[in-house]
């Protein structure tokens, strides 16, 4: 395989694979590079929702997420579609997937099946950069602290429902799940400082207030998404696209109206976070 990075914080392109005929190997060493750029694009990839499934398997166990619809072919497979008529789309805001789970998911896997014209870029955020250029004293202060995530907000009744991407998100009585978790995480598998907030899914810090929490998320959010610390991720049908949560951030951009965009995606789920030493 051939792996070029695509900037100097995140991200690698690996070419001259094929993910439906991979050895454990093979898979070992994605999960390594992974681990260390945050997000990995396949490119030149001919998946069905099965042989999707089948590679996601060599990973670890499937998240079949709650609030999604699946694909017609596998429950297991989520779809991801903004028809030409909606005006919002799933992941229109910097986020992490499932931080709200007691155990969150290790990452996703979303495949391009059609792609807009123009527009529908997906911009992808380090966390572990965020977190190394933070001030010392700042680490410091962050690493003793624990920060709640919740689902009920954005998949739940407590959601206004006309902001609900239409028809695409389903079950809010599902949404009833809240975690506490590590402000500062060592990543699992690289053993890496990673800031673990997210503007989506978390709430407050715990034992702190939402008032006394929001000023201090909002710099930590801001600073996250500083241009030194992103990338922008333009798609191509047949890539296949790997981010690590524990790693990253990402916002898919809805910057396409009246198109269609349409991604096949398979959850793989992750280990208990530890905060670092």
């Amino acid at each position: 395989m051939n792996v070029t990075h695509i900037s100097e914080i995140l991200g690698a392109e690996v070419e001259g694979i094929d993910c439906r005929d991979v050895s454990d190997d093979d898979v070992a060493v994605l999960q390594t590079l992974l681990w260390d750029r945050g997000m990995l694009s396949i490119p030149d990839q001919d998946l069905t929702p099965d042989s999707q499934l089948a590679f996601a398997e060599k990973w670890g166990a499937i998240n079949v997420n709650r609030f999604f619809t699946p694909v017609a072919e596998n429950p297991q497979v989520a779809e991801v579609l903004k028809d030409p008529d909606q005006e919002l789309n799933i992941g229109g805001g910097w986020h992490t997937d499932h931080s709200y789970d007691e155990i969150p998911a290790m990452g996703s896997m979303l495949y391009a099946l059609e792609i807009p014209e123009t527009g529908g870029d997906t911009l992808f955020a380090s966390t572990y950069a965020a977190y190394s250029n933070l001030s010392e004293g700042f680490r410091q202060a962050l690493s003793s602290m624990h920060a709640v995530h919740s689902s009920r907000h954005v998949f739940g009744y407590e959601r206004d429902a006309g902001d609900r991407p239409r028809k695409r998100l389903h079950n809010p009585e599902l949404a009833v799940q809240d975690a506490v978790h590590p402000v500062v995480i060592e990543h699992p598998g690289s053993g890496r400082p990673s800031l673990y907030v997210n503007p989506s899914f978390t709430v407050r810090f715990d034992g702190w207030s939402k008032a006394e929490s929001d000023s201090l998320l909002a710099y930590l959010y801001r600073f996250g998404s500083r241009p030194e610390h992103t990338i922008r991720y333009r798609w191509k049908p047949g890539t296949l696209v790997i981010w690590d949560n524990r790693a990253t951030w990402h916002y898919a951009l809805n910057d396409y109206p009246g198109q269609r965009r349409l991604m096949h995606r398979v959850t793989v789920e992750g280990v208990p976070l530890a905060g670092i030493n």
